[in-house]
């Protein structure tokens, strides 16, 4: 028999070490599994993998439910339990066959994202309102890296300056998994990025970097991208939610609606599924049917 704890820990280290996934992405399945285990061994007092059954599975969900957990949430933790039973069955651990364990249906994704002017706007936000020359310019940096460069803020604050090739205007991330993979840079972001170098006298061998009295010159925090983001927003009168990703989402329909074809939109934004990227079609033909229904309107 295999303890549920035991096994669970070995998942993780499997994670870790064969699959080398990010701290993250080992922390939300140590988080989701964890929570399943739990709920094993003081609710259901089960103590081994070999006792899971399929009622087990479908009265965690309904405990998840009442936790008042969205559909989605419930979700990421049966993919995990997924995951979990894949390694096991990997192993010759007799678990329960994924295809018992079954995903809820979603409701359409939908995403927010700026039409070009709201994007033209909230990129010249630094200029009009920062004083500073040095921190005017480091968000500049900011903005059109997140825009131009469709980078993810977890990608963006970890950019080293010697990643950064001047001469083929690409930047090497450091992607998930640990896995290495060289994004774009707009000339604009490039000539923004270099007059913002010229005026740093610090020592960090990171790009985007802290000005605030307390953490001067470390390496900023996701939710200090987030609330910089939301603040030049707010400054540019934008009424729509706005975060980090919703700037990746406007250059993807931007880049659509400009006639890109998917595939290549697919690749820029490093989708493994072009599934993914499907989303942004619907909302360009949104933008489109408008656009033909002006004809009616002459």
């Amino acid at each position: 028999m295999n303890n549920i704890q035991v096994s669970l820990n070995q998942f993780l280290d499997y994670l870790k070490i064969e699959k080398n996934y990010s701290k993250q992405t080992i922390y939300n399945y140590w988080f989701w599994l964890n929570r399943f285990s739990q709920y094993l061994q003081v609710i259901e007092n089960k103590q081994y993998i070999e006792e899971i059954e399929a009622m087990d599975i479908s009265k965690f969900r309904s405990f998840l439910c009442s936790e008042d957990l969205s559909k989605k949430t419930i979700n990421y933790h049966i993919t995990a339990i997924r995951s979990f039973f894949k390694f096991l069955q990997k192993y010759d651990i007799q678990t329960l066959a994924i295809e018992k364990l079954e995903l809820a249906k979603l409701e359409p994704r939908t995403i927010e994202f700026l039409s070009q002017e709201e994007v033209d706007k909230l990129l010249s936000m630094p200029e009009k309102f920062e004083k500073n020359k040095l921190k005017e310019y480091r968000d500049l940096v900011v903005l059109n890296l997140l825009y131009g460069s469709w980078l993810r803020v977890s990608e963006a604050i970890n950019i080293k300056l010697n990643q950064i090739n001047f001469e083929n205007n690409q930047i090497t991330i450091i992607w998930k998994w640990s896995k290495q993979r060289a994004v774009f840079i707009t000339k604009k972001t490039l000539k923004l990025i270099k007059k913002y170098i010229s005026l740093r006298y610090d020592n960090s061998k990171y790009l985007i970097i802290s000005l605030s009295k307390n953490s001067k010159w470390k390496v900023v925090t996701r939710v200090s991208i987030e609330d910089l983001v939301r603040g030049y927003a707010s400054l540019a009168w934008i009424e729509k939610k706005v975060t980090p990703h919703t700037l990746r989402h406007s250059f993807a329909t931007s880049l659509l609606m400009k006639w890109a074809d998917i595939r290549s939109v697919q690749a820029l934004l490093w989708h493994s599924s072009i599934t993914t990227t499907q989303i942004y079609t619907h909302i360009s033909d949104k933008y489109l049917k408008k656009v033909h229904a002006l004809i009616d309107d002459n």
